[in-house]
């Protein structure tokens, strides 16, 4: 197989959190990124070679991923590819995923694999894709799509399934359409490379120009299409509710363990910093907290990326809060996510909702 991450038409609903960068490099889990579990699973699942055709506001992206030595994928043959958007020639806009296919066509033609398996990057889940192949081989599948079913209000939008009971797919609806039911598309396709190219030709030459709309939900009754049932965790996030929520989970030791500490592990790029360092009277619960911080106060049901500074007498709750942020002395803050490098000047009380939690946009000072 080889490994598609598909970023074209991914839209950045994630307020602050994307006004600077695209949904696969918003932090998450205190040292990661979203495109992280994306790619450990492709490269856990055996990929030597995958793909990520960016769109727009990819330079955090591009600075994360580099050569792709951290998921080993710095290779001689094969290899971490990142294609560019190629713009309408007139307007100047990115056009549709299977025009950028189109455009990269060289890229599938040189691959020796024979399978591709094409993702989105906002999904948090470890999920082992050879087992989805050899589910796809047994049905003689055209296209097997990976699927949940949904434990609880899910924030996000996402596609709904219709499965019959052999696992064939019968209809496909977008997050407006009027299918109710618990299976939620999880943005992951396996289908042959064959079967890609000639989709992206014949599609475009009708005019059509994105692969799940126009090539898989318009012809799924022309089309052998299978749903893959994955059991385990998984958090689709391209909210900003989706995110506080799926954030928060990882305080669950239950979630945190089925995510990072299976036999598949995920992987990320490596930042040297020092061990977290707690004053005398800092107290932390139930929280996440990487390398780098420095905590005077109090931590409760909070992320902590690195670098965050929590002076004394401040006061952090059900908190996110991303790389470099310093908290001074007597801050209160509760249900808030603060964006990198953020300044809260002492004495301040931001405090939000669970539903609606405060956001702070990089770089603020409050």
């Amino acid at each position: 197989m080889m490994g598609v991450i598909n970023l074209v038409n991914e839209p950045d609903d994630l307020e602050e959190l994307t006004y600077s960068r695209c949904v696969a490099s918003v932090p998450f889990g205190a040292r990661y990124r979203l495109i992280d579990f994306t790619l450990s699973n492709m490269v856990n699942s055996g990929m030597e070679n995958v793909a990520v055709f960016t769109q727009h506001k990819f330079r955090s992206l591009m600075d994360h991923l580099g050569s792709g030595k951290e998921w080993d994928l710095d290779r001689k043959r094969g290899g971490l590819f990142l294609l560019p958007a190629i713009l309408h020639e007139t307007t100047g806009m990115a056009r549709g995923d299977l025009f950028q296919f189109y455009s990269h066509r060289d890229y599938f033609y040189r691959a020796r694999e024979e399978y591709v398996v094409i993702s989105r990057s906002h999904i948090v889940c470890n999920i082992d894709l050879n087992d989805v192949l050899d589910q796809h081989l047994e049905n003689n599948a055209d296209i097997t799509v990976v699927y949940k079913q949904a434990e609880d209000e899910e924030f996000a939008k996402f596609r709904r399934l219709a499965v019959k009971e052999d696992g064939q797919v019968t209809v496909m609806e977008d997050h407006s359409g009027r299918l109710r039911n618990d299976n939620i598309s999880m943005e992951m396709y396996v289908m042959s490379k064959e079967l890609l190219l000639d989709m992206v030709e014949s599609c475009l030459a009708q005019g059509y120009d994105h692969l799940v709309r126009d090539g898989i939900m318009k012809n799924i009754d022309k089309l052998s299409v299978y749903g893959y049932l994955h059991t385990g965790h998984t958090g689709i996030v391209n909210t900003i509710q989706s995110y506080y929520k799926h954030s928060m989970q990882l305080l669950n030791p239950k979630v945190w363990r089925e995510l990072f500490f299976q036999k598949n592990l995920i992987f990320t790029k490596v930042k040297d910093e020092p061990p977290a360092r707690y004053a005398e009277n800092a107290h932390a619960r139930n929280a996440l907290i990487a390398n780098g911080c420095t905590i005077e106060g109090k931590v409760e049901n909070s992320i902590l990326f690195r670098g965050v500074k929590i002076r004394k007498g401040a006061y952090v709750k059900n908190s996110i809060i991303l790389q470099n942020c310093e908290i001074e002395e007597n801050v209160i803050i509760e249900n808030a996510i603060l964006d990198k490098d953020v300044f809260i000047s002492r004495g301040r009380v931001l405090t939000g909702d669970k539903q609606a939690p405060f956001i702070a946009s990089k770089t603020k000072v409050i």
